[in-house]
Order: structure tokens, then C-alpha cells, then sequence
């Protein structure tokens, strides 16, 4: 009886320590969605419903990946190109919401009217072509050779 009262108290303690570690993390995600939603309205100027729309959890790493690329100044890419293929990308896929969003960054980034076209028509060029080299189950490898020919010829009829 004293060996099962003792079972029984070990069990309801690692059940009391497990669950106050499980309680522990969500605090921590909760405090650091806050976090993230004061940042988001610091460099945004207020919380846009699409970041409302993530569980408290996603909340501060879909930031952290939105400031640490998209709204990075010091990235390999300019705030334009990353837009213009932020809008091609959209296009594809396609999501109204998106075409807006990226659309409007661009030209705040810079972008002209005729810069938006050409992401768009690149957008269907790249579509139409990959549809028409895999619908016609075109050999990669062969692909791949013919293209690094062509990229030579260019090159060297370039110097």
C-alpha cells in the first residue's frame, strides 16, 4: 500500500512538472508575440490583420523572417527586385491578395509601370516554358547540355 501511495505521488508530480513545462513555453511564445506585434506596428505604423490570422506561437518568427529578408536593406537583392519577384511569384500562383501586396511595394520600392509589366510577362514566360518542357517530358539532362552550350556561345561570342 505505502509502495503504491508513493507511485501514485511520483506520478502526479511528474505530471505537475511535465504540464508546468508546457505551460512555460506557451507564456514564452505568447510574450514574444507581443513583442513582435509592438515591432510590427513600430515599423509598420499598426498590426495588419494578416499577421492576426497566425497562432500566437507563428506569430514572431513569420516577422522575423519578413523583416530579416523582405524589409532588409542589406540584403544581396534591393527592396525593388525582391517586389517585382515577390509580384511574379504571386502571379503564378495565384493569389489576389498577394499581386496587390507585391504591386504596391514595388512602387514604393521604386518600380515602375513598365518594371511591373515586364516581372509579369517574365512570370508567363517562365510558366509557359516550364508547361511546355515538362508536359513534353523533355530529357533534363540533354536540357541541362544544350543549355550550358548556348550559355557558352553567348559568352564567348560576348568577348
Amino acid at each position: 500500500m505505502l509502495k503504491s501511495n508513493l507511485t501514485l505521488k511520483s506520478l502526479v508530480m511528474a505530471a505537475g512538472v511535465g504540464a508546468l513545462f508546457a505551460i512555460t513555453p506557451a507564456k514564452a511564445e505568447d510574450a514574444s508575440a507581443a513583442a513582435a506585434y509592438k515591432d510590427i506596428e513600430a515599423t509598420l505604423g499598426s498590426v495588419p490583420d494578416m499577421f492576426k490570422t497566425l497562432p500566437d506561437v507563428a506569430v514572431a518568427g513569420a516577422w522575423a523572417e519578413i523583416k530579416g529578408v523582405q524589409l532588409n536593406p542589406k540584403t544581396a537583392l534591393d527592396g525593388k527586385t525582391k517586389e517585382l519577384l515577390g509580384l511574379a511569384v504571386a502571379a503564378q500562383i495565384p493569389c489576389q491578395y498577394c499581386i496587390y501586396f507585391h504591386t504596391e511595394a514595388a512602387k514604393l520600392n521604386g518600380a515602375s509601370d513598365e518594371e511591373i509589366k515586364e516581372a509579369v510577362a517574365m512570370a508567363a514566360i517562365v510558366r509557359h516554358w516550364s508547361t511546355m518542357l515538362n508536359g513534353s517530358q523533355v530529357d533534363l539532362k540533354t536540357f541541362k547540355k544544350q543549355t550550358d552550350d548556348v550559355f557558352a556561345a553567348v559568352k564567348a561570342k560576348s568577348q
